[in-house]
Order: C-alpha cells, then sequence, then structure tokens
C-alpha cells in the first residue's frame, strides 16, 4: 500500500462524502478506493468510516486521523513549494475556481499571458456562477467578485476593482425613448440577474430603483447578447460590458449616476507556506489589472 497515496484519497472522501465523486476527480475505481480506505483501516487497528447505503460518516478516530492526514498533507507541500522555490523556477500545478462570466471575458486574456510567461505552470480552471467551497474541491485559488470581503477561512487578497454600466442597445434608445434619470428607467424593460445580490432593485442614483422585466436570466453575458438585440436595458459589471461599449453595440446611460464598486479577490486557503506558484499568479493578476484597467 502506498500509504502517502491512501492518506490523500481517505482525506479526499472524509471532505466529499463520496466515494463516486472522489473517483470522478481522481480517476480511481470506487472498489480501489475502498480497498485503500480498508488497508489504511487495518495498518491503524481501527474503523475510520462508517458506510451505509446512503451516507458515510467519519468515526471518532476517523476525525481525528482526518485532521493528522491535513497537517501531513500540507507539510509535504509546504515542503515541496520551498524546493521549488529555492530552484527559482516556477512550475507545478494550480488548481483555480472563478466566476463563469469573468473567465470568459477578463480572466481569459490574462491568463493567457501568464501561460506564455511561465509555460512550466499547469492550470486547472474551473469556472462556475456558483462560487464553490476551495477546501472541500481542493482548489488552490478562488477567484471571486464580491463587495465585501470573504470569513477568515480564507487569505484574502485585492486584485483589482470593477465598476457597473447600465446598458442599452441604440436601437433600444430609438424606439422606447432616453433615459435620462433613474426614475425614467420605471418604464422600460429592465433585464435581471438571478445571482444579483440587490434583486430587482438597481443600487443606481441616491435611492436606487426598482426595476421590472420579462427577462431573468443567471448569466451576465447571455443577458448582454440580450441587450446588443434590443431586448432591453441591463445593469451588467463592466468587466463584461467593456469591449461591447468600445465597439459601439451597446451604449451607457445614467454613467454619471452612483453606482457600487465590486472587488476582485483572490482567496486561497490559510496555510502556513503559500506556494511560489501561487504567490506568483497572485503578484501577475495584480499587475496585469492595473495596465489592463476595466473601469
Amino acid at each position: 500500500m502506498d500509504k502517502l497515496r491512501a492518506m490523500q484519497l481517505f482525506v479526499r472522501v472524509a471532505e466529499l462524502g463520496s466515494f463516486s465523486q472522489v473517483a470522478g476527480q481522481t480517476g480511481c475505481s470506487k472498489s480501489m478506493l475502498s480497498k485503500q480506505i480498508s488497508a489504511l483501516e487495518q495498518t491503524l487497528g481501527t474503523r475510520l468510516l462508517q458506510r451505509s447505503t446512503r451516507r458515510l460518516q467519519l468515526t471518532q478516530a476517523g476525525e481525528d486521523y482526518l485532521q493528522r492526514c491535513r497537517d501531513i498533507l500540507r507539510q509535504i507541500e509546504d515542503t515541496e513549494a520551498r524546493m521549488q522555490q529555492q530552484q527559482q523556477i516556477p512550475q507545478g500545478k494550480l488548481r483555480i475556481n472563478a466566476a463563469m462570466a469573468l473567465g470568459l471575458t477578463a480572466l481569459a486574456p490574462a491568463f493567457a499571458e501568464f501561460m506564455r510567461l511561465y509555460p512550466q505552470i499547469e492550470l486547472d480552471i474551473q469556472l462556475s456562477d456558483e462560487a464553490q467551497d476551495l477546501l472541500q474541491h481542493n482548489f488552490d485559488l478562488g477567484l471571486r467578485v464580491a463587495s465585501q470581503a470573504f470569513d477568515s477561512a480564507y487569505v484574502g487578497q485585492t486584485i483589482t476593482q470593477f465598476s457597473y454600466s447600465i446598458c442599452v442597445s441604440p436601437e433600444y434608445l430609438r424606439q422606447h425613448g432616453a433615459i435620462n434619470c433613474p426614475e425614467d428607467l420605471l418604464n422600460h424593460q429592465c433585464l435581471e440577474y438571478s445571482y444579483f445580490r440587490h434583486k430587482h432593485i438597481w443600487p443606481v442614483g441616491k435611492d436606487g430603483v426598482a426595476i421590472s422585466g420579462k427577462l431573468k436570466a443567471n448569466s451576465s453575458v447571455f443577458l448582454l447578447e440580450m441587450i446588443k438585440q434590443g431586448m432591453g436595458v441591463g445593469f451588467i459589471p463592466r468587466f463584461i460590458s467593456y469591449q461591447a461599449l468600445q465597439d459601439g453595440e451597446v451604449v451607457e446611460v445614467l454613467a454619471n449616476e452612483h453606482k457600487p464598486k465590486m472587488t476582485l479577490f483572490a482567496l486561497y486557503p490559510v496555510r502556513q507556506f503559500t506556494p511560489p506558484r501561487l504567490k506568483l499568479l497572485i503578484e501577475f493578476l495584480q499587475s496585469w489589472f492595473s495596465r489592463h484597467p476595466y473601469l
């Protein structure tokens, strides 16, 4: 038995609570996973998991062993990271979670430049509009856009800030009239983003505006495409609307009205030693966005 590998698999099974999910992530069969865990239990002389047809549950010994395994594996990672730092050659793998819209727009050119500069660093990027638990899904880094910081389980570093644009197509304005003040939005088709924290209240102007419309979607990129088609008005993050505004496909209204800003945070689990490749990527993104601002 490869004890280190068995410990790694045990940690993943304990975190996800599913042999099937771990098998899908690691390429290891469920039967092999079960054999590895059983071999650990035999070596330790105690049961680590209670198995049933519906769920897996850690025993008390399993909970204690899980924490010790995490500590050991983290020390191994830190040791490897220190060795790589001494080699002064950035290398290794980074598993990254980022918002779908952010990845499809602002992040794609940034990551492309990073990969050209550091070809020995392997990136595994998972895009999702719903925030993933970094520890549970074994991510090294999460890139999140939010208006406030996150909990203390993670180290958070600011990458840049984004603003919003209220966007509409020129054809829509010709057909439905100008939008000169926030109250004018009450008479227009306003497209709603499903995950927007303020729901149907757009925080524009002094008190905000309660918008209404016939379209709601869980993708700001999709909403921007509908805006281009003249389907209504959208409250769109600047990093999504930037190129369409530059190309004249949409125009911005109420540009001088107060709107909140969002911060792009780099989040990673608290650890004793941060791998050089992770620090390098964060510093690169901070530099890249300072040279490519999406104001």
